[in-house]
């Protein structure tokens, strides 16, 4: 970009990490709509949150009521919507702290784009894997009815394409275990890393 210079601060991502006693990376939530990303990102952070680690929770509906309010669901914006959220995980990353975020973001080729801009140790892929059968019997707002209605276009697992990563970090499968079960799942991966 022209007339634009990095400025580098005084005090560095590691510094960051080092008071903070822990890694810093992004839990990267992938699944439908239903599927319990939201729910896991949250118990997972609580989690985190009484191991008096800093993490902060980035929800795709949250988000979407302000930064990405702008944004609807074609899969231009979509794609747009998570190469936002990829620069704003990366900042909380440089922060020193644990950013989960809770998004479906269908496309691979999106989810490999944030990966990209962060470094190899940075960037957790976890498939919050549930059959769109079960999606849509918990269908906690009514997304899927209004969907099969012809309500909503574009509805991921409906009319819209959802690709699940091909080799994700971490898989957890919400219509199998218990919330419990999969944030100890997520916690042990984390603590074999020597993350946290």
């Amino acid at each position: 970009m022209m007339n634009i210079v990095w400025h580098e601060e005084s005090v560095t991502k590691e510094d960051r990490r080092k008071k903070n006693n822990h890694h810093s990376f992004v839990l990267w939530f992938t699944g439908l709509s239903g599927s319990g990303k939201s729910t896991l990102a949250n118990a997972v952070a609580k989690t985190l949150f009484e191991q008096n680690i800093h993490c902060y929770v980035l929800d795709g509906d949250n988000v979407r009521h302000g930064l990405n309010s702008d944004l609807g669901f074609s899969a231009e914006d979509r794609t747009e919507n998570i190469r936002r959220i990829g620069e704003v995980a990366k900042l909380f990353v440089d922060s020193g702290q644990i950013v989960l975020t809770a998004f479906i973001s269908p496309f691979r080729q999106d989810r490999q784009l944030v990966r990209d801009k962060l470094e190899q140790d940075e960037f957790v892929e976890i498939y919050v894997r549930c059959p769109l059968e079960t999606c849509e019997q918990r269908d906690p707002k009514g997304l899927y009815k209004k969907a099969r209605r012809g309500e909503i276009r574009d509805f991921t697992g409906i009319d819209s394409p959802y690709e699940p990563p091909i080799s994700p970090e971490l898989i957890v499968d919400t219509d199998e275990h218990s919330i419990e079960q999969c944030v100890q799942q997520i916690i042990a991966y984390l603590q074999h890393k020597r993350w946290i």
